[in-house]
């Protein structure tokens, strides 16, 4: 499995987590992107109180990936890496 790094992609993906960041901000939490799996996986990091929150699954799929999906269809999910398992 590869990474996509065509920076079109990866802007409107960074363009679709700045439309999301105020609300995690808000909350105590942000969100970085770590990679594009060329499947359209994209992976990302849910940080500060983000990262343990008890409902940020949900926010990772109602909030997270509808945003991205809306400005990249092709999107497959959004996935948190540190609730990836091995």
């Amino acid at each position: 499995m590869g990474i996509i790094t065509d920076e079109n992609i990866v802007n409107k993906i960074e363009e679709a987590l700045t439309q999301v960041r105020p609300y995690l901000e808000s909350d105590g939490g942000d969100i970085r992107l770590v990679e594009v799996t060329d499947d359209y996986v994209v992976k990302v990091k849910l940080l500060g109180a983000c990262s343990d929150c008890q409902v940020s699954i949900m926010t990772l799929k109602a909030g997270v990936e509808q945003a991205i999906k809306k400005v990249l269809p092709e999107v497959k999910e959004v996935v948190d890496v540190d609730k990836i398992e091995s």
